[in-house]
């Protein structure tokens, strides 16, 4: 209703309906009003039935969601795969043996196994797979989640499904403390800080980023997550030394300059910022008026988009205060010292590089600058 108030107020448009046919007058906005509100009780009621109904079959043993890999789906129920079903066995008495989920992925990889959609394994999709209880026979669901693996406060349901386990309950145990203990391992790692080269050195065989590890150092994000064969592990501190070093010796060739950084006048930006502003406001008046919106919301509203306008203005004008020259510094002695934080210092190299390749097998970097 509001949204079609508006569009014949202000530009004049009529929304026809064919089935409903409704007039101008006072009636008939009641009418459609009326209209709308049941269209989204028939919605929001539709939406409750599907739950319950997925509720029920939950409750029944029976599969809400598509099968998990080793499974498929026949007469209502899970049905082992023949094909892929002793794939999740081998899975399972490796990780209980102690090797790691990134291992297992490789070894999948190397055996040419696709995962369920015929992509690539990784060690965080064998981790959750190895986290699945539909392989001991339960049938697991999160009414609160939508899709994915993100987590959710919301406890999930949990019962007796009525297929077949894939693996027994003394494997099953032995695999959840191994990633219990994987798990306590890694809390006590630090928390993750910015540091100078992030996403900013990359495999040479696989093209991954490297990332921080929990020793300080870094390594191929592929390699961690087992689609990269071969390890690209180095000290942090050894690698920033290296880039810096190597940067020392291109800038004291003459022929290497830096790219200039592109100039944007912040006042201008400012200015358009404000006219933004400006017409979000006459926007919301025309909204209030058409009866859009409440005095309550329009009050609140206005009272933020003025207070953002006036920060606007006092920034433009401490722009128009002349700026200071700064003496010039010496780019590899501010990277090197502490006088800037670690994602300043990452910000700065951004500027400075486009990309760093790092070969291990050759012990090599590849140093791609900024164009001019």
């Amino acid at each position: 209703i509001v949204y079609k108030t508006m569009l014949r107020k202000q530009l004049g448009i009529d929304v026809i309906s064919v089935t409903e046919q409704l007039g101008d007058d006072k009636l008939s906005l009641l009418l459609e009003a009326v209209i709308e509100a049941m269209d989204e009780y028939y919605s929001i009621n539709l939406a409750e039935e599907v739950k319950r109904g997925m509720l029920e079959k939950v409750s029944r043993g029976e599969p809400v969601t598509p099968p998990a890999y080793g499974y498929r789906i026949q007469e209502k129920r899970y049905i082992p795969n023949s094909e892929t079903a002793p794939v999740v066995r081998w899975m399972f008495e490796q990780r209980a043996q102690g090797i790691s989920c990134k291992e297992i992925a490789q070894q999948l990889n190397e055996m040419g196994i696709p995962t369920a959609r015929g992509l690539r394994w990784e060690a965080r999709a064998v981790e959750y797979l190895l986290q699945n209880p539909v392989y001991i026979g339960k049938i697991r669901w999160n009414p609160h989640r939508s899709s994915g693996r993100q987590e959710t406060q919301q406890p999930s349901m949990l019962t007796e499904g009525n297929h077949k386990p894939l693996v027994d309950l003394a494997l099953w145990a032995e695999v959840q403390n191994q990633q219990n203990r994987r798990i306590r391992r890694e809390r006590q790692c630090l928390p993750k800080r910015c540091y100078p080269l992030r996403g900013l050195v990359f495999c040479s065989s696989c093209g991954a980023p490297l990332v921080k590890s929990a020793r300080n150092a870094l390594q191929c994000c592929g390699y961690a997550h087992g689609n990269c064969t071969i390890s690209h592990y180095i000290p942090n501190q050894r690698l920033e030394e290296w880039i810096y070093c190597t940067l020392d010796a291109d800038l004291s060739l003459q022929n290497l300059q830096m790219a200039p950084i592109p100039h944007v006048n912040p006042e201008s930006l400012l200015h358009l910022q404000v006219e933004r502003e400006k017409k979000k406001l006459e926007r919301l008046r025309d909204a209030y008026e058409a009866g859009a919106e409440t005095l309550e919301d329009y009050c609140r509203e206005k009272a933020r988009l003025q207070a953002r306008l006036t920060t606007l203005t006092a920034d433009m004008k401490r722009l128009s205060f002349p700026s200071v020259a700064h003496k010039p510094i010496n780019i590899s002695s501010l990277l090197r010292s502490n006088q800037i934080t670690g994602q300043e210092k990452n910000r700065l190299l951004h500027t400075i590089f486009k990309r760093i390749v790092f070969d291990s097998t050759k012990n090599h970097l590849d140093c791609y600058y900024q164009t001019i």
